[in-house]
């Protein structure tokens, strides 16, 4: 395996894979770290201390607050600035990062979140000068995960959801893709409102579709879909007229989540003449989790390649390093548990296996696009890829895909059958990073389960 060079000296003595993209790694991201919280080194968590990600957590009778997610544990950031546990830039980033809501910390310069991401892995390391102190007052640093309720990390002023995969597309267009989509990343503004982390209930909505008789009926959605799909959180924003370019808009991601945009398909098709509505703002879950920019240096990949006979892309899109490393290669995958099969007491069943890396546009092109208007982004704003679907059948990442526009069955595995989602189904999407020579790293649940429609 021959070594490549990395952009920072503490890391030049990696041995790293052929295909690493360049990138500015460091020490928190060095795979041969451990944590002194032991659940942090199973070699399964989504939280190794290579991840760190931020959340906004509420403990045993406490207030919403900040917090660090650590193996099965939650460092506690108001419980770390008591203990004086950080200092310059560090300690600026944590008292932003320490409130209920991290739009504070998503607004920061890049530099200041990634002092206190290096403070974080310092203290969280085994071996470390100060592990005898704070494992002496564990119980006042950490909150065991499974004693904390999860709540929305930001206050999400704005929510976007483009639509940026041609696999997608062209299974929903019946083969074919409008040429639209091969111009530019196409979007619609999503309802903030009705954003709720995992395990917030789905409650089956009503609304008004063509009948089987074609008459328009008002009830409860009869073809209830879900969507598998990747998101960011803009850190810094921009002014009102002033665009970003997409060789700059990187800088103004502050990190990642997984996303379920669930789909009344029935109401969105009846309804849309300008775009997604009713049949797309019921809900929308998020994981709770926030996965930083910087953590994901490692498992950055090249941008999906165009093929040669599609329009060139457009030059305020275009830039070369986001060409060369503005792809991420996390593994997503969708699994579906009926009411039935968790009565059974039976795990979920995959349903869906994908990989972020066939999205057509890059998230930087999004973001530019988005802003390429003079639209101002603000922190804390979420704008989503559309569904993740790649070009094998266990990549179909939604239903319609699925069962082919309604046309076709899906068989589970343990033999019950699906064309649409019924009350009790649970969807439970995950996501993992991982590349050779570095620690795998995940984004905690995004689950949800249906329930029936409202009566009235």
């Amino acid at each position: 395996m021959t070594s490549r060079a990395i952009r920072a000296t503490d890391a030049a003595d990696w041995d790293l894979p052929d295909d690493t993209i360049m990138a500015e790694l460091n020490q928190t991201h060095d795979p041969a770290r451990r944590s002194w919280v032991a659940s942090a080194n199973d070699g399964q968590t989504d939280f190794p201390i290579q991840n760190l990600p931020f959340g906004v957590f509420r403990g045993p009778g406490g207030e919403p607050r900040g917090g660090v997610a650590i193996g099965d544990q939650i460092l506690d950031l108001p419980a770390g600035l008591r203990l004086g546990l950080f200092d310059g830039d560090a300690a600026i980033a944590a008292r932003a990062a320490a409130v209920d809501r991290l739009n504070g910390l998503m607004g920061l310069e890049p530099k200041m979140v990634s002092a206190l991401r290096r403070r974080l892995s310092d203290l969280l390391s085994a071996g470390g000068p100060e592990q005898a102190s704070l494992t002496a007052r564990a119980d006042e640093l950490l909150v065991p995960m499974a004693d904390a309720a999860m709540q929305m990390p930001a206050a999400v002023g704005d929510y976007t959801d483009f639509s940026c995969s041609t696999h997608h597309m062209t299974r929903m267009g019946g083969g074919v893709v409008r040429p639209v989509f091969l111009h530019l990343p196409v979007g619609y503004h999503g309802r903030a409102s009705s954003l709720r982390v995992s395990g917030a209930e789905v409650r089956r909505p009503r609304g008004q579709f063509a009948g089987p008789d074609g008459r328009v009926v008002y009830g409860p959605e009869p073809q209830l879909d879900f969507e598998l799909e990747f998101a960011a959180f803009v850190g810094r924003g921009n002014a009102l007229g002033r665009p970003i370019p997409v060789a700059e808009a990187e800088d103004h991601i502050f990190g990642y989540c997984l996303l379920n945009d669930w789909s009344a398909r029935a109401i969105q098709f009846y309804e849309t003449a300008l775009g997604p509505f009713l049949g797309k703002s019921f809900l929308t879950t998020l994981s709770p989790w926030v996965v930083t920019h910087e953590a994901m240096a490692p498992f950055r990949a090249r941008a999906f390649a165009h093929p040669s006979d599609n329009p060139p892309i457009p030059a305020h899109l275009l830039d070369d390093a986001d060409q060369a490393s503005g792809g991420l290669d996390v593994r997503l995958e969708a699994l579906l548990r009926t009411a039935d099969a968790r009565g059974r007491g039976e795990a979920p069943q995959r349903i869906v296996a994908t990989n972020f890396r066939y999205i057509y546009w890059t998230l930087a092109q999004m973001l530019a696009h988005h802003a390429s208007n003079g639209c101002d982004l603000r922190p804390g704003d979420l704008f989503a890829s559309g569904t993740v679907s790649g070009p094998g059948d266990e990549a179909k990442a939604c239903l319609m895909e699925a069962n082919e526009r309604g046309q076709r069955t899906l068989h589970l595995p343990d033999g019950e059958t699906r064309m649409w989602l019924e009350d009790g189904d649970e969807i439970l999407i995950r996501g993992r990073a991982s590349r050779e020579g570095f620690v795998s790293i995940g984004f905690g649940p995004c689950d949800g389960r249906v329930a029936a429609a409202p009566t009235s």
